[in-house]
């Protein structure tokens, strides 16, 4: 038993020096870049599959194309789901799934950031836009989302 002991102890101060040299032993002359992060891929999404299945999505990086409905309050300041209402504000969009009114799609709730949200004060209801972020808490059963982009397709014509 002794001697497999020592054998194991062997093996793994070996490895480990082995590890310890070729990581000391990198060239003069090559030149280490740093590591760039990778661009996020989101995956398109139906808001609606959303509000169905928030859990499915949580932690995930999604993407939406819909009707902006209007800027508001709704969510900030949620202990459970924190998102400041100094530093954001929320969006809603209409429901796509109703053609003849206009109802916001309260389920999902979307936030994003004040100064961001400054450079389209000019959105009108109806205006379609894109936004992509993470899900990032499913409180009270509705997907909550930060949305990092936020694109507008088109504006409806008065």
């Amino acid at each position: 038993m002794n001697k497999l002991k020592n054998i194991i102890l062997v093996l793994t101060v070996a490895v480990g020096l082995n590890v310890f040299a070729v990581t000391q032993q990198v060239p003069s002359n090559i030149d280490i870049a740093p590591i760039t992060k990778a661009e996020k891929t989101y995956q398109s999404v139906s808001p609606l599959d959303l509000v169905a299945r928030p859990n499915f999505y949580l932690n995930k990086d999604v993407k939406i194309k819909a009707k902006f409905d209007k800027f508001s309050t709704l969510g900030l300041d949620y202990k459970p789901a924190m998102r400041s209402s100094e530093k954001y504000i929320s969006f809603l969009i209409q429901r796509p799934d109703v053609t003849n009114h206009n109802i916001p799609l309260s389920e999902l709730k979307i936030f994003l950031e004040r100064t961001k949200a400054e450079k389209y004060i000019d959105l009108n209801s109806g205006d379609i836009v894109e936004f992509s972020g993470k899900v990032f808490s499913t409180a009270l059963g509705d997907p909550w989302m930060d949305a990092e982009n936020f694109t507008v397709i088109s504006k409806e014509d008065k």
